[in-house]
């Protein structure tokens, strides 16, 4: 390797240790227990703070995305915009409390739809789609409709990366219009600079936020994962990840 080749990859060393420190203290400053992992598309650039991949944890509602996949293939809803019948129950959440389609039913995070049709798809099901996905630990638990929830089910900060690698480029072994039909309600945000695809997520402790970003032609996925100690954190999910972006100069 010449000089020259040496030269640029210490450069680009010292930039990116220089660029995680500020991550470090951006979680600091915030009082936030997490970590955070950004990655390029071709995967050689990577920021992060706090990464152990041993630690794994629940995915509450991230795991709306391969959900979702799942509902689609094996056809117990057409498409994003078939309505789903409210049950009638008043839940606390007031956005839930009315039907929804699955569109919706994904941005409002709404649990009673999807527990709806996982206990129609079961648990044979969910664990063959989970070894085909290669999506965390692979296991769910006691209770069908909850295990993404508070049962057995774990995925790591960079497990979540590696799934959302599949999903951008189509690489699932389901039909690709279920993927299109996916990415098309994962869309979150559009600005004149860049476009987001993203999902939140909480349960108990556990909160996330997960996707891709888009921007000048290039694709970053991230995922973070913060302890939640109080609701008033939640906001922190999407709000340290956002502002993780704009430190490395990818967004302004």
């Amino acid at each position: 390797m010449n000089f020259v080749k040496i030269f640029t990859l210490l450069v680009i060393s010292i930039s990116v240790h220089a660029e995680d420190y500020k991550i470090d203290n951006l979680y600091s400053s915030n009082t936030i227990n997490g970590s955070i992992l950004i990655e390029s598309m071709d995967g050689k650039v990577k920021y992060q703070h706090n990464v152990n991949d041993k630690e794994a944890f629940i995915p509450a509602s991230t795991f709306k995305i391969p959900n979702t996949l799942i509902i689609l293939e094996e056809g117990l809803i057409k498409g994003s915009s078939e309505v789903i019948q409210w049950d009638g129950k008043e839940r606390d959440y007031a956005l839930w409390n009315k039907d929804q389609t699955l569109r919706s039913a994904f941005q409002v995070s709404c649990v009673w739809c999807y527990q709806r049709y996982a206990r129609q798809i079961g648990d044979k099901k969910y664990h063959k789609y989970l070894q085909k996905f290669d999506y965390g630990n692979l296991l769910t638990g006691a209770d069908i409709a909850r295990f993404w929830l508070d049962g057995d089910l774990r995925v790591s900060v960079k497990g979540q990366i590696n799934f959302l690698r599949k999903v951008y480029s189509e690489e699932l072994p389901v039909e690709k219009r279920h993927i299109k039909t996916l990415k098309n309600i994962m869309l979150s945000e559009e600005t004149e600079n860049y476009k987001v695809w993203s999902k939140t997520g909480w349960s108990g402790k556990d909160g996330w936020y997960v996707g891709y970003l888009v921007t000048n032609n290039q694709t970053w996925f991230f995922a973070n994962h913060i302890e939640i100690k109080s609701k008033s954190d939640l906001k922190l999910r999407k709000k340290l990840t956002m502002e993780t972006f704009k430190i490395l100069n990818i967004i302004r």
